[in-house]
């Protein structure tokens, strides 16, 4: 499946993406419940397919399930009892996939083009920091630029999430707690980000974690490795790898992160980013007013967003 969150009339919701339209996952659920009799249709299904992807998640393969059989549902009715079942994608908008992680661990220095050309040796354990929900924008959101820097740079990041409450799990059971994988930009603020040798300032601004355009669940991308990562600025190229090349597989990284803290469902993990960035340049490339930034990640999808000047709200 591809999941999404979607508003529409107001209204925010979980739905799947079939071709170019947009199944609602609770409303097609409850809408099958009723159809078989239930009295308690509606529920049941905030019960098992809830309109929040966290509270999805937590479901397990057993919401997945029930969503699957959702779709099926609502595919053959895209209406029942006047309710909309299936939406033009056209006409709803697309939110980031998991709005509000509990968690949003980064990894950092953790391909090795990226670790050479930042002058850095390999490291023995993964380097990780964090961001916060407040930087989480969708696909079809603009990156807004703040008038605190002018060295704003990307970072395409393969991430996934989580989908079972894991922890002290093995790298052989790891992605048994995988719920999908989606991408990440992983906005920052360079010159923010190196005044102390903690990175979280220049990491932690509004709107920094563009993220989408779905997440992509296990049973459609069985393997996290092998797949291309691409990322271009008005079209031209800076960065590209293969998530092969990570230091940290997702798997050592499920192992290394659960034996340190408890990882819930809907928690995000960015597996770090290839080298090209705009910092790294000879001169130095940073984002502009204007600029399209997209990230193409193979069996995950497109991620495209465009930079736009935004003030500060300064309030009394």
């Amino acid at each position: 499946m591809k999941l999404i969150t979607f508003t529409v009339a107001g209204s925010t919701r979980i739905g799947a993406v079939t071709n170019e339209n947009v199944v609602d996952l609770n409303a097609a659920y409850e809408a099958l419940q009723d159809s078989q009799g239930k009295i308690r249709a509606k529920q049941i299904a905030e019960a098992y397919v809830p309109n929040d992807m966290t509270g999805f998640l937590q479901g397990g393969k057993e919401s997945m399930q029930y969503a699957n059989e959702a779709i099926h549902f609502a595919l053959e009715n895209k209406e029942y009892k006047g309710r909309t079942l299936v939406f033009a994608k056209k006409d709803v908008k697309v939110g980031a996939p998991v709005p509000e992680p509990g968690k949003m661990i980064c990894v950092g220095h953790n391909y090795r083009e990226h670790i050479l050309e930042m002058g850095r040796q390999i490291p023995e354990f993964p380097v990780v920091f964090a961001k916060f929900s407040n930087t989480v924008i969708g696909p079809e959101d603009d990156i807004p630029f703040f008038p605190i820097s002018e060295q704003l740079d990307y970072e395409a990041e393969f991430a996934f999430v989580i989908g079972k409450r894991a922890r002290n799990v093995s790298q052989e059971e790891a992605l048994d707690y995988v719920a999908g994988y989606t991408i990440v930009n992983d906005v920052t603020y360079r010159d923010i980000q190196r005044r102390t040798i903690q990175w979280l300032q220049g990491k932690s601004v509004d709107g920094t974690a563009p993220m989408g355009p779905w997440l992509v669940t296990t049973d459609e991308l069985t393997n996290p490795s092998g797949l291309e990562v691409v990322l271009t600025v008005n079209g031209e190229e800076r960065q590209h790898t293969n998530t092969a090349n990570l230091v940290f597989s997702v798997q050592y990284l499920v192992e290394f992160l659960s034996n340190l803290m408890t990882l819930e469902p809907g928690d995000v993990i960015l597996t770090g980013t290839p080298g090209g960035v705009g910092v790294a340049m000879d001169p130095p490339s940073f984002l502009k007013d204007g600029d399209v930034v997209s990230i193409s990640i193979d069996g995950v999808g497109v991620l495209e967003n465009k930079v736009q000047k935004a003030a500060v709200e300064v309030k009394n």
